[in-house]
Formats: C-alpha cells, sequence, structure tokens
C-alpha cells in the first residue's frame, strides 16, 4: 500500500516570520520523518510551516494560491525527504524546495488562462495604517510584482530573495544550488530590468530613483 502524505493542517493565514537563518543542524525529528514517523512529520510541519509560507508568499506575491504552494511544498518535501542526507542544513535544503515547487507553480500559472483580478489578494493592513496609506502601499505592490512577472524566473527569485527578503547571496546560492557569482550576475541584471520598468510606472518612479542612488553595495556586483 502507498504511504499517505499526513494531513496538513490547520490553515495558514498572514505571516510575518523572517526566513530562518541560524540553524547548523536538522532536528530530531527530522531523521524520525525520514523513516516515516508521520507524527514526526506533522511536528516539522508545524515548526517550519510559517517560514515556508513567508518565503511562498514573497516570490508569488499578493495572489490567493499561496497556501495551495504551502501545501505542494510540503507535499513535494515529504516525498524527497528521504533523499535528504543531512549534507546542507535542513532550512537551507527545505528552502530549496520551496523555491523550486514555487517557480514550478508560477510556470505552471503562466500556461493557463488569467482571470482578470485572479492576481490581487489585498494584504491585510497594518495596525495603525490609514485606508489611504494602506491602499497606496497595495497598489505599489501591486505594480510591482508586476512587473516582477516579466522576469525569468531566475531572476526573479534571486530579486526577491536578496532585494526584498535580505537574504545573502551566499545564502541564495545555497538555496537555487548555483555559484555565488551567478547569483550576483542574476541580481544585477534583474535589477536593471527592474528599475527600468519602475521607472515608467508613475507609482514606482520615485522609489526607482531611489533604489538606484543607493545601489552601490557590497552584495552588487557587476559582471564582467
Amino acid at each position: 500500500m502507498a504511504t499517505m502524505a499526513p494531513s496538513l493542517s490547520p490553515p495558514l493565514h498572514a505571516m510575518d516570520v523572517r526566513v530562518s537563518r541560524d540553524d547548523d543542524s536538522a532536528p530530531a525529528y527530522v531523521q524520525r520523518a525520514r523513516e516515516g514517523d508521520a507524527r514526526a512529520f506533522q511536528e516539522l510541519f508545524r515548526s517550519h510551516r510559517r517560514d515556508v509560507a513567508r518565503l511562498v508568499g514573497r516570490l508569488l506575491g499578493p495572489r490567493p494560491e499561496v497556501e495551495d504552494v504551502v501545501q505542494e511544498v510540503f507535499i513535494q518535501v515529504f516525498r524527497s525527504l528521504p533523499n535528504f542526507r543531512g549534507e546542507s542544513r535542513f532550512t537551507t535544503w527545505l528552502h530549496r524546495v520551496t523555491v523550486n515547487v514555487t517557480l514550478m507553480h508560477l510556470r505552471s500559472a503562466r500556461s493557463r488562462p488569467r482571470l482578470g483580478n485572479e492576481l490581487l489578494e489585498e494584504p491585510a493592513a497594518p495596525e495603525g495604517a490609514s485606508p489611504a496609506d494602506h491602499a497606496a502601499r497595495n497598489q505599489r505592490l501591486r505594480a510591482l510584482y508586476k512587473i516582477l512577472d516579466t522576469l525569468s524566473d531566475k531572476k526573479r527569485a534571486v530579486f526577491i530573495l536578496h532585494d526584498l527578503d535580505g537574504v545573502p547571496a551566499a545564502q541564495i546560492a545555497a538555496m537555487v544550488d548555483s555559484p555565488v557569482l551567478t547569483v550576483r550576475t542574476r541580481l544585477f541584471y534583474a535589477r536593471r530590468e527592474v528599475y527600468a520598468a519602475m521607472a515608467e510606472d508613475p507609482t514606482l518612479e520615485s522609489i526607482a530613483r531611489d533604489l538606484a542612488a543607493a545601489d552601490a553595495t557590497p552584495e552588487t556586483v557587476s559582471p564582467r
């Protein structure tokens, strides 16, 4: 009889936790889950679902299917966990699976007809934000992700991970299984495309100027 993936509940909601970056070894429940312990897999899910949901939400943007993709990620984790050998941090492996599953979802979504407003589930307003400020923020967010939808998957992932989520280039390299120089090259070209498109959008024009002016950082490497 085929092994069934454990039920992944409760449902996910808005997540505010940053991608974790400081664990050096896999927790004991990972090894037990690798050996088929369903309760250990539930513990793995509960421990990492917020982290995964935040990363999926960053990569997808304000789409209504974030929770569905999180479920897809953990189904893939369940299937692939026996192949995890501890050669990298567990969270690095988990984030790599998350990035791959999310980008596969985006590629699949591009091949399907899109309804006019399916992109835009409104994020919840931050506490204390005025309705006008919240509406303006959501307008900028929609405009930004419309631009990000024009990037290749690899450039999109690097730009979002580095510039929106603050992940260092070296860690992104481990997450996407590419050399650091390749990551920085993708970031260079992604920034160039994004900033140029933002400069043409009245909603984002002033932000594009500020970003371009502050772009001389140690993480930025111009290809040679």
